[in-house]
């Protein structure tokens, strides 16, 4: 389905004042044609969770979207109840946090390796000297 933040129909005026990508409830309900009482189910049930204005509107921005899109594929195509979206997107986000955790680790071991490299040159050289940058070499 298009962004709605993106509109091509009737809703290019209403959408337009929001110009930081956010949409209200009513947009987000009338282009995926659900009820905006079912929005409000996600939320309560903590499957998808709105940014508030000062006056408590519901905004949904372009990651809550995309949150909100990947529930109704769930639901809509799969047959999922909400108990198993709930259960899928916890494991969606718990994996998300395991890839940030290896790419931290992965990045400290190549740290160390670099640091090991650079320091075994300096330890087996004749003459001691301070560590140089290194230079890409363009082929």
């Amino acid at each position: 389905m298009p962004c709605p933040c993106e509109p091509d129909d009737g809703t290019r005026k209403i959408m337009a004042r929001r110009r930081d990508g956010f949409v209200m409830i009513s947009i987000i309900a009338e282009r995926y044609n659900i009820h905006p009482q079912t929005l409000r189910l996600y939320e309560r049930e903590g499957l998808i969770k709105p940014e508030r204005t000062g006056g408590n509107t519901r905004l949904y921005g372009p990651s809550q979207i995309r949150q909100l899109e990947v529930i109704l594929t769930l639901t809509r195509d799969l047959g999922v109840n909400l108990a198993g979206v709930e259960v899928f997107l916890r494991l969606q986000q718990e994996m998300e946090q395991v890839e940030m955790d290896a790419e931290l680790i992965l990045d400290s071991i190549r740290r160390i390796v670099l640091d090991r490299r650079t320091g075994m040159d300096r330890e087996n050289a004749l003459v001691k000297a301070a560590p140089k940058p290194l230079v890409k070499i363009l082929r």
